[in-house]
């Protein structure tokens, strides 16, 4: 799969290990900075993933700041870009098989390493239910 990453500065660690391990599954990884812990503004990176996704470069993104807030924020505001910010498991699941978001959002000042590789991973696997589901997001993709 291809899938646009980004942070800021806050999530920059988290970033790059969870660009690592999704290079290590075989999975194409574009970075799309920032590019050290030097305070930054997130919504410039959070552009930066959406514009791939939206474009078909990138099939999703991960965007990562300390509390996913702010580049979730950043990230909703771009047409056809639907982000979850999750903190476990199981909400990264229902964010894709009932609201079929396209963009990951991670704090990295509010998730561990193994919580966040396990919700990276949980969210890859599952899949748009369609259906019902289908009829809420054109409300609010149109």
């Amino acid at each position: 799969m291809r899938i646009a990453i980004g942070s800021d500065h806050g999530g920059f660690d988290l970033k790059v290990h969870l660009a690592s391990k999704l290079q290590q599954y075989g999975h194409k990884v574009t970075y799309l900075g920032c590019d050290s812990i030097n305070s930054v503004d997130y919504p410039n990176f959070a552009d930066a993933v959406c514009n791939q996704v939206r474009g078909g470069k990138a099939e999703c993104g991960i965007l990562i700041c300390g509390t996913g807030i702010g580049m979730s924020l950043a990230a909703n505001r771009h047409r056809d870009i639907r982000a979850a910010l999750c903190h476990d498991e199981y909400t990264a699941r229902l964010s894709r098989e009932h609201n079929n978001a396209n963009v990951l959002c991670l704090g990295a000042r509010v998730l561990g390493l193994g919580i966040a590789e396990a919700i990276v991973e949980r969210w890859l696997a599952s899949d748009f239910s369609g259906g019902r589901h289908q009829l809420r997001v054109n409300m609010y993709s149109d």
